[in-house]
């Protein structure tokens, strides 16, 4: 076994751990359906690639992306259907976790690592993970963006949470906000290239992945 190179890792979810478009899509595709129907949204036939891209942004940031010429009013109810369909799909158990992801949280939960869960999620989608997958039995702490109400960007979050743990640390995720909070505060990076995240967004990381299994041997 490598000796232990980091004390503390911090873990994004969505398109990390979380296999998400496998809920996302649907709710997002069926939210926007209501949007062109009632709020004059333009028609349009969403990718998953297309979807993808709104991934482990904060809701501020995936409306700023493409809602338009939206009210305030129709984003808030177009978000609030969004989860309520997500919560429900979570609920009936339809998430899935990518391969081995318990394993491997396991086996490093076990080599003494401190594990924290960081993701620009909001607390429903927090606790409702939690739940179905027994999250509480592997990480120490679980944050989200919806955390704490006075900040909004991970690097803000990481920062309020870092100073509990132990260095040396490594935060590992699939998008820019993951590196770019990581490299903000100085701690290292390991892009997880198998998620949602272009190629271009982890070009900053240390090191990348291309699969779950491979941080046995990078952390």
């Amino acid at each position: 076994m490598n000796p232990r190179r980091f004390e503390t890792i911090f873990l994004d979810y969505d398109g990390t751990l979380h296999d998400t478009l496998r809920i996302y899509a649907p709710a997002f595709r069926k939210a926007y359906a209501y949007l062109v129907k009632t709020h004059g949204a333009p028609e349009h036939e969403w990718s998953d690639k297309e979807i993808s891209q709104f991934l482990g942004q904060t809701p501020s940031e995936m409306w700023d992306q493409f809602g338009g010429d939206l009210s305030d009013e129709a984003k808030a109810d177009a978000s609030r259907r969004i989860s309520e369909d997500m919560e429900r799909r979570i609920r009936s158990g339809e998430p899935r976790l990518f391969p081995g992801t318990l394993d491997v949280l396991a086996e490093l939960k076990r080599r003494g690592h401190a594990l924290v869960f960081i993701s620009n999620c909001k607390n429903y989608y927090l606790k409702a993970h939690a739940e179905l997958f027994g999250l509480d039995e592997y990480f120490d702490r679980m944050v989200c963006s919806e955390t704490y109400t006075d900040i909004e960007q991970k690097h803000d979050v990481l920062g309020r949470v870092m100073q509990d743990f132990d260095a040396p640390m490594v935060i590992v995720g699939d998008r820019h906000h993951d590196i770019e909070a990581g490299r903000h505060h100085g701690i290292h990076t390991i892009g997880a290239a198998y998620g949602f995240g272009s190629q271009s967004e982890l070009a900053a990381a240390n090191e990348t992945i291309d699969d779950i299994h491979e941080l046995l041997e990078r952390v």
